[in-house]
């Protein structure tokens, strides 16, 4: 391959001054000998001259047993000090860093930096396995750069949601794991699921102009004037998160993964393995942070959407540390006290961006990677503050002014969390749904999408009529636009400030709904109904 992925070794949090060890106490200090006349002892004071007569008359054995016998007792006396061991701890740091780094946080989102394509996808070499070995860490205060390499994994599926979920068909199509297994027989199911050669047709010339608006460097753009291929031919470079490149590098491949493809499979085997890079390394480089001051956390949760699915998918032990990583920074980043997710580390959250980091868990999980279940009960304790009318409906910050957008994000939450398919609240949300159809915001269609295909029946049947008919009608053929989305959907949810390349992967990952995730509610297997 052309290029590899060779993150750095993960370095653990910098400890801080040492446990103190108990020494033992200094031997006591000599004492000078005395100048002074010692008083009269009551010896006699021939004594001394007795016995320098006595040593002169001795035979030589004598004397040499005498001074063997003093240097044993000598020894014998003799008292040596036992080492002393260091604890060696790891402890994190004070409460104070954890403020600084926050601030450093908040400072590098205003930061507008120029994009960097000076590197040569060349430069990118991945070449080492990296094992996430566990680390043992005891910590006095949360911080980010303190976030374990390995936390107490627990099973996100079993653990909240029912045993029919899409942790049930891991490993049942082509060795992938969870509902992504579906991706390996994408004809099939596309026809079975509703779409066919038509909504084929329209990925593939979506993938074709994704693929040419990648940067040298392995990554993407929302400015399409960034891409030297482009140099602004396409219309639609976004606004305010124009300069995003880790959220535009993830929304890139996504629609590559949800089409069964990956950096040792598929057509787009380069593109893909430049791009995973471009992430992996950020992750590698940020100690799990992917993003710049260009980007927020909704970037963050996009690139452990990415590079889950394809360590999921090829199996590649290269991407489990960075990925890994990405997950800890996810879970380290929740609001400790509310459970959301927003803009920086530890903001009250917002739908939206929880929406992005729950589906980043849940696809590491369904990668056999380690979540921590309680930052999953406290995304659950978010939801619930935000929910109206039993949870069937969902606003933004709070409860108030919910929208067909926001409860689609919500009610897709509550089904990866364990929501039955018979839960009341849940008909009464797909029902709303289902009522206002799909519309011009393709953030809400793609939610929405797949809440209606998990929930299959005639709900399902006629949602993908309406909205299959909307995108390909919609899809460019105009020059250099040629396969992508924009126009009719540019003043939705997001397309305003990343433009025409957020557009086209939404889009693209809604004609994908077929095979991108195998329903949770099915009660077979796909596999069983579709054998090579």
């Amino acid at each position: 391959m052309s290029s590899q992925i060779d993150p750095e070794p993960v370095t653990p949090p910098p400890p801080a001054k040492p446990v103190a060890t108990r020494q033992p106490p200094p031997p006591p200090t000599a004492v000078e000998p005395s100048t002074s006349q010692p008083a009269d002892s009551g010896h006699d004071d021939h004594a001394p001259a007795l016995a320098t007569a006595a040593v002169k008359q001795a035979p030589a054995w004598a004397i040499s047993m005498l001074v063997h016998v003093v240097a044993l007792l000598g020894m014998a006396l003799v008292v040596s000090n036992p080492p002393t061991k260091e604890v060696a701890r790891i402890i994190s740091s004070s409460t104070s860093e954890v403020e600084e780094e926050f601030t450093e946080f908040e400072d590098e989102l205003a930061e507008q930096p120029p994009v960097d394509v000076a590197h040569p996808a060349a430069d990118i070499a991945l070449t080492t396995e990296v094992a996430v070995a566990p680390v043992e860490v005891v910590s006095d205060a949360d911080d980010l750069d303190a976030a374990p390499l390995a936390v107490e994994l627990t099973d996100f599926g079993t653990e909240t949601a029912p045993a029919s979920d899409m942790m049930a068909t891991v490993g049942a199509v082509g060795g992938m794991a969870g509902g992504l297994g579906g991706r390996a027989q994408a004809a099939k199911l596309a026809i079975a699921g509703g779409g066919g050669g038509d909504t084929e047709q329209a990925v593939d010339r979506s993938l074709k102009w994704i693929a040419i608006h990648q940067l040298p460097d392995g990554g993407w753009s929302f400015d399409m004037k960034d891409c030297p291929s482009c140099g602004g031919k396409c219309s639609g470079s976004g606004g305010s998160r124009a300069k995003d490149r880790t959220g535009a590098t993830a929304m890139a491949l996504l629609p590559f993964l949800g089409r069964g493809y990956t950096h040792r499979e598929g057509p787009y085997k380069s593109t893909i393995e430049k791009g995973i890079a471009f992430l992996a390394q950020r992750a590698v480089a940020g100690k799990g942070k992917a993003y710049d001051g260009s980007g927020c956390l909704y970037s963050q949760g996009l690139a452990g959407i990415a590079l889950s699915e394809c360590y999921a998918m090829s199996q590649d032990n290269r991407l489990a540390a960075p990925t890994q990583l990405a997950l800890n920074f996810i879970m380290a980043a929740q609001d400790p006290v509310g459970g959301g997710w927003r803009y920086s580390p530890r903001q009250p959250g917002d739908t939206s961006a929880v929406g992005w980091q729950i589906m980043a868990l849940k696809s590491g999980n369904m990668a056999y990677l380690q979540v921590n279940p309680l930052t999953v009960k406290k995304s659950i304790d978010f939801l619930n503050s935000v929910e109206s009318q039993s949870g069937a409906r969902y606003g933004y910050v709070d409860n108030s002014n919910p929208t067909p957008g926001r409860t689609a994000v919500g009610l897709l939450c509550r089904m990866y969390l364990g929501w039955k398919k018979d839960n009341p609240a849940l008909q009464d949300g797909v029902a709303y749904l289902a009522k206002t159809g799909p519309t011009a915001d393709l953030y809400y269609d793609y939610y929405a999408t797949q809440i209606m295909h998990h929930m299959e029946g005639e709900v399902w049947i006629s949602w993908n009529k309406r909205m299959k008919d909307v995108l390909l009608k919609a899809q460019s053929n105009k020059d250099h636009e040629a396969g992508s989305w924009h126009e009719g959907f540019h003043k939705g949810h997001g397309p305003e400030a990343a433009g025409r390349l957020y557009s086209t992967s939404l889009a693209t990952m809604i004609l994908e709904v077929y095979y991108r995730h195998l329903p949770i509610y099915r009660t077979q297997m796909v596999d069983e109904e579709f054998k090579e």
